[in-house]
């Protein structure tokens, strides 16, 4: 049967509307900047530096992005943790866009890994020793490792290796940290069910130890139980036996090794889309906790403080007094009929 297109009609296209804006050009303190894009005005334009020449368009459209809005956008996506769509409408652009730019500005960062996240020289390793020991009078320890697991969506492909012990897919990123809290390496390319010790077996920093450790003199790691002791990775006993310094050793083990676990309480309060849910295609998570922790590093470098604990509003209704049976079901009850009904 032949189908009539003569009379179809025309299709109309939706108007483009470009109402997006530069936080920057509002006059938002460094205080508000940090609560919305997690650093202040000056190492906004720091890293809006870094980026500018691949960012910068070959266009004079006056609804062209600066490299600022760019930059602000990404940021903005690492510290909420939002929707793409949420993001979008908070700032005044088209999801695409927001898709773009995230993109984008990843991918930059990324590049940039090697100049931010780098194993310590001899100068800077004495530095990182006397640090840790100041803490809890531990020696000789270089850094601290730990893995966390960084939840994403559910991938198509191979989905059960992403599914980790406790049940949510997840990256099982493996970090090192100096006494400061910077990331000096990270690995990001794991899913959710490989082991902690695996993951390090297979390292590059793991395999640089293994086949060039040269002795003690190049210092330790610290680690927790979910990896083997080696000579350069010490890890608390298991059973300390009395009167032999084992259970000193592990309280001050323990007390140096907080480190790694604090810096990733930091950086995930910094990037909440690192403590809720990164919902991309693995390869493009594993960009994205990368690029965070790279920034992690320069909001030290910055002497960025740290992400204050945001004040929970209690906005519940106040509970009026009940009189009935105590018991579960007329409690229940109560609330149902309360608050629900």
């Amino acid at each position: 049967m032949a189908v009539n297109v003569l009379f179809q009609p025309p299709v109309v296209r939706r108007e483009r509307h470009f109402r997006g804006f530069d936080p920057l050009e509002r006059e938002f303190s460094d205080e508000e900047l940090r609560q919305r894009y997690r650093f202040d005005r000056e190492t906004i334009g720091y890293l809006s530096d870094l980026m500018r020449g691949d960012l910068e368009r070959g266009t004079k459209k006056e609804t062209a992005l600066s490299v600022e809005q760019q930059v602000m956008i990404a940021l903005r996506f690492y510290g909420s943790g939002s929707h793409l769509q949420v993001v979008g409408d908070t700032m005044g652009f088209d999801k695409s866009t927001v898709s773009r730019v995230i993109d984008r500005v990843t991918d930059l960062l990324v590049a940039m890994k090697d100049d931010f996240i780098s194993w310590p020289d001899n100068q800077r390793k004495n530095l990182i020793r006397a640090g840790f020991y100041e803490k809890a009078a531990f020696p000789n320890v270089v850094g601290c490792i730990d893995g966390t697991h960084i939840r994403i969506t559910g991938p198509s492909i191979d989905e059960p290796a992403f599914v980790n012990r406790k049940g949510f897919h997840s990256i099982n990123v493996q970090a090192i940290c100096d006494h400061e809290g910077r990331f000096t390496n990270i690995s990001a390319r794991w899913p959710g069910s490989a082991h902690d010790s695996h993951v390090f077996r297979t390292s590059a920093i793991g395999q640089h130890l293994e086949n060039g450790y040269q002795g003690i003199g190049q210092g330790v790691l610290l680690g927790d139980s979910g990896y083997p002791c080696r000579q350069f990775l010490l890890t608390p006993y298991r059973q300390p036996a009395a009167g032999r310094g084992q259970a000193r050793f592990n309280r001050r083990h323990c007390s140096t090794r907080s480190t790694i676990e604090r810096t990733f309480g930091i950086w995930k309060k910094r990037f909440h889309i690192l403590g809720s849910e990164i919902r991309m295609k693995p390869d493009k998570a594993c960009r994205i906790i990368i690029a965070c922790g790279i920034l992690h590093n320069i909001a030290i470098m910055r002497n960025e403080p740290e992400v204050a604990e945001e004040q929970l509003i209690d906005n519940q209704p106040q509970m009026p007094p009940y009189n009935g049976p105590q018991d579960g079901k007329g409690i229940r009850d109560h609330f149902a009929t309360t608050f629900f009904a």
